[in-house]
């Protein structure tokens, strides 16, 4: 049996409860790509797959499904082929779709137990924790990883005692303009953001919406961030 390490751990009946639960990953980016794969490797098998994107050469620098031979695929694509690699009995729902107030609702609903956000974007994100907040579903929340180098100012806390990231301070603000001033778990960084080189031929990316300048990202500061997040939902998930 593929996951008999993960039981010495965590025990059978942990185990058997990741069978069972059906985590939603809104984006599949650096950070939720590596979540993901580390829950289907813990023994997770239900899964619910929000990315709109396909995987471009940008990507490969930080994003565990992003190689030359994936470019120009849906990332949603690309990340079921691989959770399945990795244990065939997976099942899976996926959205190749961008998640807002009109699509948020289907991709929530049909039992989802537990939402990893792992969007870039701040309006998407907002209106994605504010929905899972008011409908009850254990969320983990990721803040920002760009921009940072040092694995030890990575935290985990409420969003509302995060300190020093500049996303997680704009998304405490419009939450709290829609009432919600606590409750919600999320890794962040301390650290405070890197200078860039602007030497650099990185241009302005269009993913939807208003062009967004690029943000300077390294491998492991993702992947590290998408692993804390996935701790978390084991952890919890173990511990219930």
């Amino acid at each position: 049996m593929i996951f008999n390490r993960t039981e010495m751990i965590f025990g059978k009946e942990a185990v058997a409860r990741f069978k069972q639960v059906k985590v939603a990953v809104f984006g599949l980016g650096g950070v939720g790509s590596y979540a993901c794969e580390s829950l289907a490797r813990s023994g997770f098998s239900r899964f619910v797959l929000v990315d709109f994107d396909t995987v471009d050469r940008t990507n490969i620098n930080r994003q565990n499904i992003a190689l030359h031979s994936t470019i120009g695929k849906a990332k949603t694509d690309v990340m079921m082929e691989r959770l399945l690699d990795i244990n065939p009995d997976c099942e899976i729902e996926f959205y190749n779709e961008f998640a807002d107030i009109n699509t948020r609702n289907k991709m929530l609903s049909n039992g989802v137990d537990f939402v990893v956000d792992a969007i870039d974007s701040l309006n998407p994100k907002v209106g994605l924790l504010e929905d899972v907040y008011n409908l009850g579903i254990p969320i983990i929340s990721s803040m920002g990883a760009g921009n940072r180098i040092d694995p030890s100012q990575v935290r985990l806390s409420d969003l509302f005692e995060s300190q020093g990231c500049p996303l997680a301070s704009r998304v405490r603000k419009y939450l709290r303009r829609r009432g919600i001033s606590s409750g919600i778990p999320c890794v962040y960084s301390s650290e405070k953001p890197v200078e860039l080189n602007l030497e650099c031929n990185a241009k302005s990316e269009v993913s939807r919406g208003r062009a967004r300048v690029p943000v300077g990202s390294v491998s492991y500061m993702t992947a590290i961030m998408g692993l804390w997040v996935s701790s978390y939902v084991i952890r919890t998930i173990a511990n219930r």
